[in-house]
């Protein structure tokens, strides 16, 4: 992979975590990065639940990467807010 492909899939996947943010109703704190990190994650979240299906931009599947960085999300807020609760 060259060193645009990878810009190219951190943006994608930045991307896809943004718009995993906006389903659930807490978002996680940080900039590009952490959303570019939560993407990643949810990329591969989501392509183990769900496989290859829809539309793929730069090595990621669009759909499951969306809604694997929905599930990511929504655990990582689980765990924020029980470790402000203490």
């Amino acid at each position: 992979m060259s060193i645009i492909g990878f810009l190219l899939f951190l943006v994608v996947a930045a991307v896809c975590a943004g718009l995993g943010e906006r389903l659930v109703p807490n978002s996680v704190p940080g900039g590009f990065f952490t959303s570019a990190v939560v993407g990643i994650i949810g990329a591969w979240i989501g392509g183990s639940l769900l496989g290859h299906l829809g539309p793929d931009l730069a090595g990621i599947s669009i759909i499951p990467c969306i809604l694997g960085s929905a599930i990511f999300v929504f655990l990582l807020s689980l765990g924020f807010r029980a470790k402000a609760g203490q």
